[in-house]
């Protein structure tokens, strides 16, 4: 079927955009485990108050907590790294023995 055979797509118009009144009514009513407040929470939680001086405590704590969340990703990773490498040996192996089995299933059908 040709280009000019084609009918055109008429594509709805574009909603307006919410009024103020409307975002801020959909903001009061939104629950406190709403996605997307939860995902800011998490985003700003590293972040100090604007304005405001972290107390030394918090920010060790902060820190410590940072650090510590590091090492552990770190050791997962080291964990997954050598599972991949024993997982990759294994396939080599596979490799190896599917070539063998091949070559004797054509070794038989000559």
């Amino acid at each position: 079927m040709s280009s000019k055979g084609k009918k055109r797509v008429v594509l709805p118009t574009r909603p307006e955009p919410p009024s103020v009144e409307q975002i801020l009514e959909d903001l009061s009513s939104a629950q406190p485990s709403d996605p997307m407040f939860v995902l800011l929470a998490e985003t700003n939680k590293d972040l100090p108050a604007p304005g405001r001086k972290e107390d030394p405590e918090v920010k060790r704590e902060c820190l410590y907590q940072q650090s510590h969340s590091y090492v552990e990703m770190t050791q997962r990773l080291q964990k997954a790294c050598s599972l991949l490498k024993e997982k990759c040996e294994e396939l080599k192996q596979a490799g190896v023995t599917l070539e063998q089995n091949v070559m004797e299933i054509r070794e038989k059908a000559l």
